[in-house]
Formats: structure tokens, C-alpha cells, sequence
């Protein structure tokens, strides 16, 4: 990178508005979050929306510059606008206890839901009432890994940019769609609508994950919704769905973690979906 002025106090004005993006209401007026490391940073040099590059800025140690110069280069390349600071200055900024002195400002991802439904998708998580920012990211890195074409968090779930929900993604924030603040109940109408099956995921449920399975029900264009980490989904949205499916428990434990049984859900839609007569099966 070239040469420039290195930022040595925490109280610029840059590093201030940066730093103010840890609190939601400063997110939800500019437009921007954070993304830390260099996973994250990659990430986000990577991703383009049709208002242009994701990452706006990026503030670097001279160690983590010197140890990423591709990746700064790269951030440079797409537009951003690079800041060498003091490690004390990118720590000020750093949501994180061990920072690795890379933090990048990007600007927000989401998308409307009719832009969603309109690709037709296959596959989509629905995050209902999810309120732990770990457990959201974490459902959206396993959404990513299962082939999911979209997410969904409705109006009642945590903020998709907190920073612990963009560090647990893993940088799956970059790789499929998002639709954030959506009313539960216009979601699953607006997929239903998109001809997708929609299927709550409730440790309580009538339908059991293994005979839906067998019963060759799951080849379709799914939806799958996730409730509270503690308490589940509620009645109504549990009435929402087309219907409320089990993780069987065929050993001793009491239940599944919330990210657990969203993987294992949506990994058995992906399976059925390419299976011979599934919606993704090889032509």
C-alpha cells in the first residue's frame, strides 16, 4: 500500500465513527458494521451490491498490513479506503478480546425479501425470534455450508450486523442472500406464495425429521423455521407452517442447541433436494 499518515490516537474522527458502529442505533443510521480478521476482510473485498463495493474501510496494524499486504492491496483495488494505525487505535475499534489487527468498515448486505423470493429459491432459513447473536451467525455459516439460497430474520431476531453474529458467520455474511426485519408471518406468506414448503423446527412437533425423510416429502423447494434458543416458537408461528417437524433424539439428551438442529435440519432438505425427483437432482 502507499505510504500515509498513521492514525495514533483513538480519538480521530475516523476511528470514533468506526468505533460507534459496536452500538446498534449507529449501525442502523449509517448503513455500515464491522467486520473483523482477515477471513471477514477478504470476505467483504470479495462482495458487490448494485450500490457497489461492501468494504468502505479498513483499519490496519503496520504488522497486520505488512502480514495481509495482498489483502490490503485488494481492499485498495476495490475502492476502500485504508487506514494504518497504531495497535492500540485498531484495539479501540476491535469488538474482539484478541484482535488480529485487521477491522474493516462495510457497508450493509441485506436485501428486500420480494428480491429473494423473486430468484426463486430452494432453500432458506427462517431465523423467528433468535435472539443470541452467536447462535444467528452460526445459522447462517451452516445455511452457507448446506447450499441454503437464502436467509431470513424476521423483525423479531436479533441484528444480523452485530458483531459477534458477523464473527460467528465466518464470512458466510458475504455468500447468500439476507433479508432482515421481516414480520414471520409475511415471510412465510411470501414464500408459500414462491411455491416453497415451509416447515417449523420445534423439538415438539408432530412430524418427525426421519420419516420426512423416508416419505420423500422434503425434494421440494423448502423453507425451514428456527425459534428461540430457550423457548422455541410460539403457537402462532408454529401455526404459520405447513408443518412443525422433530429432530428425533434416539440417545439420552434432552434437546439439540439451537445451530445443532438447524444444521441437521437443513442438511437433510439439501440431501432430498438432490436426491433422483429432488428440486437440485442432476439433470
Amino acid at each position: 500500500m502507499a505510504p500515509g499518515t498513521q492514525l495514533t490516537s483513538a480519538r480521530s474522527p475516523r476511528v470514533v465513527a468506526a468505533r460507534r458502529l459496536a452500538r446498534r442505533s449507529f449501525r442502523g443510521r449509517e448503513r455500515r458494521f464491522l467486520a473483523e480478521g482477515p477471513q471477514a476482510v477478504r470476505e467483504a473485498v470479495g462482495h458487490r451490491s448494485s450500490e457497489g463495493a461492501t468494504l468502505r474501510e479498513l483499519f490496519a496494524t503496520p504488522e497486520a498490513a505488512e502480514r495481509y499486504a495482498e489483502l490490503v492491496e485488494a481492499a485498495e483495488a476495490a475502492g476502500a479506503r485504508v487506514h494504518l494505525a497504531d495497535p492500540e487505535v485498531v484495539a479501540s475499534i476491535s469488538q474482539t478480546v484478541t484482535p488480529q489487527g485487521l477491522v474493516g468498515v462495510c457497508a450493509f448486505l441485506d436485501r428486500p425479501l420480494a428480491e429473494i423470493l423473486a430468484a426463486a429459491p430452494r432453500l432458506v432459513a427462517v431465523l423467528a425470534h433468535v435472539r443470541d447473536p452467536g447462535n444467528a451467525g452460526t445459522v447462517l455459516r451452516c445455511a452457507d455450508a448446506a447450499g441454503a439460497d437464502a436467509v431470513v430474520l424476521t423483525d423479531a431476531s436479533v441484528d444480523l450486523y452485530n458483531p459477534k453474529a458477523v464473527r460467528a458467520s465466518v464470512g458466510s455474511l458475504f455468500h447468500l442472500p439476507v433479508a432482515v426485519g421481516v414480520p414471520v408471518a409475511e415471510a412465510v406468506a411470501g414464500l408459500r406464495g414462491a411455491g416453497v414448503r415451509v416447515l417449523a423446527a420445534d423439538g415438539g412437533g408432530e412430524a418427525d425429521l426421519d420419516a420426512e425423510l423416508d416419505g420423500d416429502t422434503m425434494g421440494g423447494p423448502t423453507a425451514w423455521i428456527f425459534g428461540n434458543e430457550a423457548w422455541g416458537l410460539p403457537e402462532e408461528t408454529r401455526r404459520l407452517a405447513d408443518a412443525v417437524v422433530r429432530v428425533p433424539i434416539h440417545g439420552r439428551a434432552e434437546s439439540l442447541n439451537l445451530a445443532t438442529a438447524a444444521a441437521v435440519c437443513l442438511y437433510g432438505s439439501a440431501r432430498a433436494q438432490r436426491r433422483p425427483g429432488g428440486c437440485r437432482a442432476a439433470r
